[in-house]
C-alpha cells in the first residue's frame, strides 16, 4: 500500500484537484475550457519534455526558454521575409539543435558544469533575440500554412494536442525501448559505472542536451504559429513551469527519477491549477506562490525517495 501511495499518490492528488475545480470553479468543466487547457498544456509539456531528457542524463538545461524565444524570433523573421513555412520551421529547428549541440560540447568537451554552460547560452540566446528584433515583436499577417500547424484540427482533434502526443510518444519510445535511451538512463543514474561498462557517457549527455534544444524549438514554432507573433521574451516565463513539471513528475510513476509520463501529467496538473485559480478569481500572484511551493515539495519528496533507495543498496 505504501508503495502504491508513493508511486501514484501525486497522480491521484492531481485527479482530486481536477475534481475540486469541476465542482467549484465556474465554467471549468465546459468543453471549450477543457480543450483550451489541453492546448495550453502542449507548449509547457513539450518544453518540459526536453528539460526532462537533459535531466535523464543528469544535466540541467536552463537555456530552453530563451532558446525557444530565439527560435520563435528566427522563425518569425523568416516568415516576414516571405519564405515558405517549411523554411521557417527548419530555421527554428536549426536554432534549437545548434544551441543544444553547443551546450553538449561545452559540458562534455570543455568540462563546464551544465548549470553554468546553459546559463551562459541562455544569455547569448536572449541577446541574439533582442538583436534580431530590436525589442519589437514580429506581428502582422502570417501564412495559414504556418499558423495551421497550431491552430488547425485533424479528425476533430486540435493539432496542438496531436503535436504534444507525438513528442510524448517519441520521447517515451526513446527512453523506454531503445538502446540509446537505456544508455541515457544509465548515464544519469551512475555516470562512472556506465562509463566503466563501456557506455559513451559523453555522447549520451550530448544527445540529452541536443534533444532539449530541439524540443525548445518545436515549442517555439507552435507558440509562434498559435499567436501569429514572435517576441524576444515570449517563452521566458515557461522556464520555472518546465522545471516544476519535471520535478513534480519525479514524484509519481517512477518516484525520484525524471520520467516522461510524470512530466506530461505534471504539466497538465500545473495548467489545470492555473486555469482553476483564475476561474475562482484568485489573484495572479497566487499562482507563483503555489508554483514555488510545488517546486520545494517536489524536490523534498524526490530527495527523500533517493535517500531511501541509497539505504536499500
Amino acid at each position: 500500500m505504501r508503495e502504491v501511495v508513493g508511486r501514484y499518490g501525486t497522480a491521484i492528488a492531481g485527479l482530486g484537484l481536477i475534481l475540486v475545480f469541476v465542482l467549484f470553479a465556474p465554467n471549468f468543466a465546459t468543453p471549450v475550457n477543457l480543450i483550451n487547457v489541453l492546448k495550453d498544456t502542449s507548449f509547457l509539456a513539450i518544453l518540459a519534455l526536453g528539460f526532462a531528457l537533459a535531466f535523464t542524463v543528469a544535466e540541467l538545461d536552463l537555456s530552453v526558454a530563451e532558446v525557444a524565444s530565439l527560435a520563435a524570433v528566427v522563425c518569425g523573421w523568416v516568415v516576414q521575409q516571405q519564405y515558405p513555412p517549411y523554411a521557417a520551421v527548419a530555421a527554428a529547428l536549426a536554432v534549437g539543435a545548434g544551441f543544444g549541440t553547443l551546450n553538449g560540447f561545452g559540458v562534455t568537451r570543455l568540462r563546464i558544469p551544465s548549470l553554468i554552460m546553459t546559463l551562459g547560452t541562455a544569455a547569448i540566446a536572449k541577446g541574439c533575440a533582442f538583436m534580431i528584433t530590436q525589442g519589437v515583436a514580429f506581428v502582422g499577417r502570417w501564412p495559414t500554412g504556418f499558423t495551421g500547424l497550431a491552430r488547425g484540427t485533424t479528425l476533430g482533434v486540435p493539432n496542438l494536442v496531436l503535436w504534444m502526443a507525438l513528442v510524448t510518444l517519441s520521447a517515451g519510445f526513446l527512453v523506454r525501448w531503445t538502446r540509446t535511451g537505456a544508455h541515457m538512463v544509465a548515464t544519469g543514474e551512475a555516470d562512472e559505472a556506465a562509463r566503466l561498462a563501456g557506455i559513451e557517457t559523453g555522447r549520451m549527455k550530448r544527445i540529452g542536451l541536443l534533444l532539449a534544444g530541439v524540443c525548445a524549438s518545436v515549442m517555439a514554432v507552435l507558440l509562434a504559429a498559435n499567436l501569429s507573433s514572435a517576441a524576444p521574451n515570449m517563452a521566458g516565463d515557461y522556464l520555472l513551469y518546465a522545471i516544476a513539471a519535471v520535478l513534480l513528475g519525479m514524484t509519481m510513476f517512477d518516484p525520484g527519477k525524471p520520467n516522461i509520463a510524470g512530466t506530461v501529467y505534471a504539466a497538465l496538473v500545473l495548467k489545470v491549477l492555473g486555469n482553476g485559480l483564475v476561474l475562482l478569481g484568485a489573484p495572479y500572484y497566487v499562482q507563483d506562490i503555489v508554483l514555488g511551493a510545488i517546486i520545494i515539495g517536489s524536490v523534498a519528496f524526490s530527495a527523500s525517495v533517493m535517500k531511501k533507495a541509497a539505504f536499500k543498496v
